[in-house]
């Protein structure tokens, strides 16, 4: 009877901590992964965010940038970490690319990762040559059907974002054009500028300078809302493609078994950083929209995602393996 209360007592203790470990997450140094270099869009909001987790939890959130294979050395360290909340990654539209870009992964991208949420919307921009004298994306599209197979769209590399939203635009508008990539989007915006290619889905802040410096023409950005920094060009379904949205969004990740109070945790103070004025203005700096959701609504969201794109991916042949 002795060492069963002995044993009852232990068990209650244990539970009573694990509950009390959970109450104080975090409890120690929370490390937030990024699948991108220092610079990204990815980066600025992992560290945007974490500063303030660190200001209200009085914990430091260490940001480990891990750019290689396109985000897959990052997730399947995701994979392996402890899910009790202190690891975490900042992930991008990439993280849903990859799961039919690459033939084979260490990691199954919807089963083996917990959606926290959204962060922030970010969109890309349309951007032709001036010399070509378009002035909307019907004008492109026209061009592009009256020369099929005959106009050239630039990316920031095969199987990026650019050239998904690219190979997008090809399927939902029926045109026939021909895909160049380059290094980066500083190339891709050169060569677009001096006509070596036609058009360029370029990353918003890259775009933005020079659109407003007349160096480049700007027919409509990419997502549903148009962006603050460019709130004269259109949305693309307002530009008469129904239905068309690109969104380069940055949202938080956890292993799948993480608590479902550690991951509510994380979002409702996300939710509250992300509406705060100077976090607005701090994304306005990337020409980012503020965007969060609950876990479950992130989950659906990456889900939709993976299905979506592998559509676009097996459209444009291309492959990270």
């Amino acid at each position: 009877m002795k060492n069963t209360t002995i044993i009852l007592a232990a068990t209650l203790l244990a539970v009573a901590g694990s509950v009390q470990a959970q109450e104080k997450y975090p409890n120690r140094p929370i490390r937030m992964l990024v699948p991108f270099t220092a610079g990204s869009a990815t980066d600025f909001f992992a560290r945007a965010v974490g500063q303030k987790l660190s200001e209200s939890w009085g914990q430091q959130v260490v940001v480990d940038n891990r750019p290689s294979a396109g985000g897959v050395v990052a997730s399947e360290l995701m994979l392996n970490a402890l899910p009790d909340g202190h690891t975490l990654m900042m992930v991008s539209i990439g993280h849903a690319v990859n799961a039919s870009l690459y033939s084979k992964l260490p990691y199954d991208t919807v089963r083996d990762f917990a959606g926290i949420t959204l962060v922030a919307d970010v969109p890309n921009v349309l951007v032709v040559s001036p010399n070509l004298g378009l002035k909307s994306v019907k004008d492109l599209i026209e061009l592009a059907k009256s020369k099929s197979g005959q106009i050239n769209y630039g990316s920031a590399g095969v199987g990026s974002g650019t050239h998904m939203n690219g190979e997008q635009f090809k399927l939902a508008a029926g045109i026939s054009v021909v895909h160049v990539p380059y290094k980066g989007t500083p190339e891709a915006l050169t060569n677009t500028i001096g006509g070596s290619v036609q058009f360029f889905f370029s990353p918003i802040t890259a775009a933005t300078p020079l659109v407003k410096g007349g160096k480049i023409t700007g027919l409509a950005v990419t997502t549903l809302k148009r962006s603050p920094v460019l709130p004269d060009l259109p949305t693309m379904v307002e530009a008469g493609m129904p239905g068309f949205e690109f969104n380069l969004w940055t949202g938080l990740i956890g292993p799948a078994k993480m608590p479902a109070a550690v991951k509510q945790k994380l979002a409702d103070e996300i939710a509250r950083i992300m509406s705060a004025p100077d976090m607005q203005e701090r994304a306005l700096t990337q020409g980012a929209t503020p965007h969060t959701m609950t876990p479950a609504q992130f989950d659906a969201y990456i889900k939709n995602e993976v299905t979506r794109l592998a559509v676009v991916v097996k459209a444009s042949g291309a492959r990270a393996d």
